[in-house]
């Protein structure tokens, strides 16, 4: 299943990025994409995302020198789109992998593609993380550990529903009874051409 090997790679991204628990350490992807691309692939989109989850976590300082924070919100938007093309790239080797699936006269669609479903894993697996985090914090109150466990609980269960979903939309589309139509993103505030900010400014 495909789950079984995306959730422990999220949770060896975000266990590695906690040894020094710093946005701006060097990145190294253990697996070569040569030898397993879907691993480099997801190992990559998860360490993404856990340094953007920090980014947001800094921007929220009320205490932030302005001119930091502007750094920090262009950093961000840099992120966000690594992370789409991530999910684009990750897309395209489910395209890939089932190009040679003949689909069903009666194959229907899905709402989202593959790899958008992975992008909500992702996060999912560090909503987790830093929710088992508060639920163990032994400087906050009882009451606040409680109810941080009982969201935790509903994130796990989140996961097992999200990692069955994905894994059975997979079967699907190997199946034919489904099929992949990805489009791209087309973010238009990146680009100069289509920002009619940063078109002024040339």
């Amino acid at each position: 299943m495909f789950s079984a090997k995306a959730n422990p790679i999220f949770q060896e991204v975000i266990k590695q990025y906690h040894v020094l628990d710093n946005v701006d350490q060097d990145f190294h992807n253990p697996y070569n994409e040569k030898d397993d691309l879907l691993a480099h692939l997801l190992y990559r989109k998860c360490w993404i995302d856990t340094v953007q989850w920090h980014y947001e976590d800094i921007i929220r300082d009320p205490n932030i020198d302005p001119v930091a924070a502007l750094e920090l919100k262009r950093k961000i938007d840099a992120s966000n789109q690594d992370r789409t093309d991530m999910v684009e790239y990750i897309d395209s080797y489910f395209l890939d992998k089932y190009k040679d699936v003949e689909p069903k006269p009666d194959a229907r669609i899905n709402t989202e593609s593959p790899a958008w479903g992975v992008d909500r894993l992702s996060i999912l697996a560090l909503k987790i993380y830093h929710m088992n985090e508060e639920a163990q914090r032994q400087d906050a109150s009882a009451e606040h550990r409680a109810a941080c466990q009982k969201k935790l609980d509903v994130l796990l269960e989140q996961r097992v529903d999200l990692s069955t979903a994905i894994d059975q939309l997979l079967e699907d589309i190997a199946a034919g009874d489904k099929y992949m139509k990805v489009y791209k993103q087309m973010k238009m505030y990146n680009d100069d051409e289509l920002n009619p900010v940063l078109r002024g400014q040339k």
